[in-house]
């Protein structure tokens, strides 16, 4: 029988807190941090148990789309010490009005193709044929995206599509694309029905493919986001979500802080320092670090490694 790792027992504690995490961690031997659900497994498996072993600080972590998380703060749902974006535009415009006035960005990450390798996906891509032309042949759900109301993952997937279809000349693929793809709201569990067989392929995050031990087809930079060089490419495609936030394609950028109603304050600043500096975590977690840490806004001094 496997054993349950920790990441499972973590969540399954996060779930029986009704209150939020902060709610079963008033103590201030534990950390607890809302985090952009495509940093899961990172942070669960590697990046939490080194903090605990280094400092003997527990961490307690709960993951959603990043949107949904700003939502929880923002709605007083959630009280978590650290809240992580995988959009630092995001965080920065949620909650920078009363939250915090700073963060650490720490990891950035490329956006592609994920995908069962026991599929007819895996095996038309084998044979050479571009990933869009693969997709354009999928059926109503065999592709997932996740929900782009609650979680940057969604909406970059609809950005990379209309940048596709630009770069190469696809009429109509976005818009027939996304009548067809299933939409996934808890992004912890978007390529859970690719590793199941109940879905052929997702659009994901480049470290989420690692995580998992999945084949991930990288998306060209043109429409990947992971090229700082191409923003200016990247910001003539927008979307605005169903509760009217526009937002422009963007380099992804990932980023920390710790809340000014913070239950631990110096546990969470510890941890985002932590974060900042764990670059070879990162990197053998499938993120880019080669550019980070930043630091943006009043960030404390002990935070900055």
């Amino acid at each position: 029988m496997q054993t349950r790792t920790r990441r499972s027992l973590l969540a399954t504690v996060a779930a029986g807190c009704g209150v939020g995490v902060a709610g079963c961690l008033d103590g201030a031997d534990a950390v607890s941090v809302l985090a952009a659900g495509s940093l899961a497994v990172a942070f669960e498996d590697h990046v939490a148990p080194a903090f605990e072993a280094e400092t003997g600080t527990a961490v307690r972590g709960e993951y959603h789309g990043s949107t949904a998380v700003m939502r929880m703060i923002t709605d007083d749902q959630k009280h978590p010490d650290v809240a992580v974006s995988a959009d630092h535009r995001l965080l920065r415009d949620r909650l920078y009005k009363g939250h915090t006035d700073w963060d650490v960005e720490f990891a950035s990450n490329a956006v592609g193709l994920t995908y069962g390798r026991n599929t007819w996906i895996a095996d038309r891509l084998a044979a050479g044929d571009p990933w869009y032309e693969v997709v354009r042949d999928v059926s109503a759900g065999e592709l997932a995206i996740s929900d782009p109301a609650l979680d940057p993952l969604g909406y970059r997937a609809v950005l990379a599509f209309r940048l596709a279809a630009r770069e190469h000349g696809l009429d109509d693929f976005a818009e027939s694309t996304l009548e067809r793809v299933y939409q996934e709201p808890e992004e912890p569990q978007l390529l859970a029905g690719v590793e199941t067989g109940n879905r052929a392929a997702a659009v994901a995050y480049r470290n989420m493919a690692v995580a998992h031990d999945l084949p991930f087809e990288p998306f060209p930079p043109a429409y990947n986001f992971a090229d700082p060089n191409r923003a200016e490419t990247y910001a003539s495609v927008s979307y605005t979500t169903t509760d009217g936030y526009t937002v422009t394609g963007a380099p992804i950028v990932y980023n920390a802080t710790v809340l000014a109603d913070a239950t631990t304050p110096t546990a969470g600043r510890q941890f985002v320092r932590f974060l900042a500096g764990a670059t070879d975590v990162l990197r053998e977690n499938g993120l880019a670090v080669a550019a980070f840490p930043r630091a943006h806004g009043a960030v404390p001094a002990e935070v900055l490694p």
